[in-house]
């Protein structure tokens, strides 16, 4: 059947009436109805509710530059935009155009199902991330579609699909009633052309030749009653005013966390959307690289370490987040050629690690950071460097306690131990040491995640989180030498902290890291 005129080949009409810009549909968060809207469009809108896709949101990171694929009205976009990310949407209806353009950086006009429609409106443009929220099952052909966005990914990008469960348990009860009834909106929205399992889901991502990483899931409980629900609540004027309402925000808040839960344990039955994070897979290259120290006072060791720095390889950007406020520190690392930030007054370790990792991701390819105080010799930068350019590696953790080092007091050596093994038992990482102040990161795997540095312990999640996410991570034993200086260890709120941090990344990913690799 030809395309009507206007609409991409193969998109269906859609049925019943549209408001302008086909707004979004309350079953698929985040998401507006199909791609194909005509330039006149009856005043009713078709879909009483809209809302964040929470998942999709939870997953995103704080990527450098969006492109958001059938945006809608830019609800996830612009959650994601508030991360301090630069997020581009293409639209291909008015009225959702329009509203989008309000709140996103940029709003694209482009039909996603022409190759060369696409490339005139995006040209040579590459993204961090690219979002598909429920907008590939409203395509003919979904993995043309997914693949025709890759060339415009950055190296090691991510990709986030998110796309509606016909295999919940709603539907299923409905087929075994003899009911596969299309509705105006939900799983069986009357303008879906293609539908999706996980494992057809997870099969369409790994056909465009992505990686995936991980899968999470918009769960699909109390959305089995939204129809009870509207009709007791009320929808509004505006599609957008019931999420803006207490009684969804108090849901949120108490209700979701407990669904999602539940939904984990069976998401094939549970799961409303898939929502599936993957990536470009890396590939052996020589990458731009910084080397990061944390500095507070360190006057009488940071010249000499940049100097080694320097010696093992001289093409890095040396970053230091610096907190000093009794000696030069900084002017010294300053008149060396360092980048320095200033964090003062100081606000701890955390704070202090959280700006350097987004600093050194913002500009650079791959981060090494180390002590300034030369426990950690400089001659293994290199070794690092060479596993992650070369070996694949994504996050590469130097371990100092595999035995004891002669350098580190018995009761240090014994708590870093305990907290190894409470990180094995908790989450299934077997690291010997998850408060490594040497290690290894791919920028885009910082950019994947929100670290949030608040507190002290942040190694904790830095190591965790990619590890229970699907990220490679290597484990290298490394010597650890006497410091010069003196120690701004806090020791009795480093231990609550890691207590806090190790509770709070249970939710985090699968539990066993099956991709940490001990050398």
């Amino acid at each position: 059947m030809n395309a009507e005129p206007g609409r991409a080949r193969g998109e269906v009409e859609a049925r019943g009436p549209r408001p302008p810009g086909d707004l979004r549909d309350e079953d698929n968060p985040g998401r507006r109805a199909p791609l194909h809207a005509p330039e006149e469009a009856p005043a009713e809108r078709k879909y009483a509710v809209e809302e964040v896709n929470r998942a999709l949101v939870a997953v995103a990171g704080r990527p450098r530059t969006v492109l958001d694929v059938g945006c809608g009205i830019g609800l996830n976009g612009a959650a994601v935009k508030r991360t301090g990310a630069r997020v581009t949407g293409i639209e291909i209806a008015p009225g959702s155009r329009a509203r989008a353009g309000g709140v996103l950086d940029e709003v694209l006009a482009a039909d996603i199902t022409s190759d060369a429609a696409v490339r005139e409106a995006l040209g040579d443009r590459r993204f961090d991330l690219l979002l598909f929220a429920d907008v590939l099952e409203h395509t003919a052909d979904p993995l043309a579609a997914l693949c025709r966005f890759l060339p415009h990914l950055e190296e090691d990008g991510h990709v986030i699909v998110s796309l509606p469960n016909v295999a919940a348990w709603p539907v299923r009860l409905g087929l075994l009633a003899g009911r596969f009834d299309y509705a105006p909106s939900g799983i069986l929205d009357d303008s879906h052309l293609r539908f999706f399992t996980r494992a057809s889901a997870l099969r369409l991502v790994e056909q465009a030749g992505l990686e995936v990483l991980r899968v999470e899931q918009n769960p699909m409980l109390v959305r089995a009653a939204k129809a009870l629900i509207l009709s007791g609540l009320g929808a509004g004027e505006d599609p957008a005013d019931l999420a803006r309402s207490l009684p969804y925000k108090v849901y949120q808040a108490l209700v979701r966390p407990l669904e999602d839960v539940v939904a984990d344990r069976a998401p094939g039955l549970l799961a409303f959307q898939h929502v599936i994070v993957a990536r470009k897979p890396p590939r052996p290259r020589r990458m731009r690289l910084t080397v990061g120290m944390l500095t507070m006072d360190e006057e009488e060791s940071v010249g000499a370490m940049i100097g080694e720095i320097r010696k093992a390889v001289p093409d890095a950007e040396i970053l230091c987040v610096d907190s000093s406020t009794r000696d030069r520190t900084a002017e010294i690392a300053a008149s060396l050629g360092a980048r320095v930030l200033r964090q003062v007054p100081p606000r701890g370790h955390g704070p202090a690690m959280e700006l350097l990792m987004y600093s050194a991701a913002a500009r650079s390819e791959l981060l090494i950071y180390l002590d300034c105080d030369f426990t950690y010799p400089a001659e293994n930068i290199p070794v690092l460097r060479r596993l992650v350019e070369e070996e694949g590696a994504d996050v590469v953790n130097c371990a100092r306690t595999r035995t004891r080092p002669a350098a580190m007091p018995v009761p240090n050596y014994l708590a870093n131990r305990a907290f190894a093994a409470m990180a094995h038992a908790m989450h299934g990482i077997p690291t010997s040491d998850v408060h490594s102040g040497m290690r290894a990161y791919r920028c885009s795997v910082i950019r994947a995640f929100d670290f949030d540095g608040e507190g002290d312990a942040l190694p904790i999640d830095t190591l965790l989180f990619p590890a229970k996410c699907g990220y490679r991570v290597v484990e290298l034993p490394i010597e650890y030498n006497e410091r010069v200086g003196t120690s701004k260890l806090r020791k009795l709120a480093g231990t609550v902290w890691t207590m806090i941090r190790l509770l709070r990344a249970l939710p985090v990913g699968d539990r066993l890291g099956d991709r940490y690799e001990r050398r």
